[in-house]
């Protein structure tokens, strides 16, 4: 059985970055979606956090926004460039093959925001199941009634298959690992967002703040917020009142 105590000699970790966030424009104008702040703290930086309990060996892959996010975590993870076209979930794992060496991988989407405890996808793992954490969202499901919320781990057994060019983990492994009854469901409680909407990204910020309004370090607030976010160095103007809604600097606006 895969122990936890193992965990961190043993497995390798990927926060798939790279994309381009264009469902969250104009947020995504200003930074990379990966970079875009929850709580003040960045969405890519939450995901590392989730990770590095269960190891220190740790890939983040990138092609959008590639020099702020290198600026940004130089010297905390090893960096997957994807040049000159982005790969897919897939691809980046097949990019990362030889990194990965035939170690099993803990995959989390970056732009994923929620609090649940990833050891449960290691906790007495076999070490040849792929393993999905999902929640119950009838209306949004992946298999059936479940969605698929950000994070899985992928035996070496099917890294190995992956080639670094594009494609997804669902069309070249779940889909026929869900068909051959050979892919295991772990369901999380409580609340997920893929923050790729303004509305999911303003969801998961109040998610993270108990429902108050999220101001960024030196932004200046003189109007009224409700259920609001304002990054840093933003402005609401004196008379202005915000509700539900995005600002980023002193005049952009962002509705959700």
């Amino acid at each position: 059985m895969f122990a936890v105590a193992r965990v961190s000699e043993e497995l390798a970790a990927v926060v798939l970055a790279a994309g381009a966030g264009t469902r969250l424009r104009p947020l995504t104008d200003i930074l990379p979606k990966a970079l875009c702040p929850v709580d003040n703290v960045a969405l890519v930086d939450l995901a590392i956090d989730r990770v590095r309990p269960l190891t220190s060996r740790i890939a983040v892959n990138v092609h959008h926004g590639r020099a702020l996010l290198e600026s940004h975590l130089a010297g905390r993870v090893h960096f997957s460039i994807e040049e000159p076209e982005v790969l897919g979930t897939a691809g980046a794992l097949g990019r990362l093959r030889d990194w990965i060496d035939g170690r099993p991988a803990v995959v989390v989407n970056a732009d994923a925001w929620h609090r649940f405890d990833l050891s449960s996808l290691v906790d007495g793992w076999d070490g040849e199941r792929v393993c999905l954490m999902v929640v119950d969202d009838p209306t949004r499901g992946d298999f059936g009634r479940w969605r698929v919320c950000g994070a899985s781990i992928m035996p070496w057994t099917e890294v190995r298959r992956l080639r670094a060019v594009f494609g997804g983990l669902y069309e070249e492994c779940w889909a026929r690992r869900w068909a051959e009854g050979r892919l295991e469901l772990v369901p999380a409680t409580g609340p997920f967002f893929d923050c790729g909407t303004p509305a999911d990204y303003l969801a998961a910020n109040l998610a993270a703040s108990g429902g108050e309004s999220v101001v960024g370090k030196g932004a200046r607030v003189e109007g009224e917020l409700v259920r609001s976010v304002v990054w840093p160095d933003g402005v609401v103007h004196h008379g202005e009142r915000l509700v539900e809604c995005i600002r980023v600097g002193d005049d952009m606006t962002v509705r959700a």
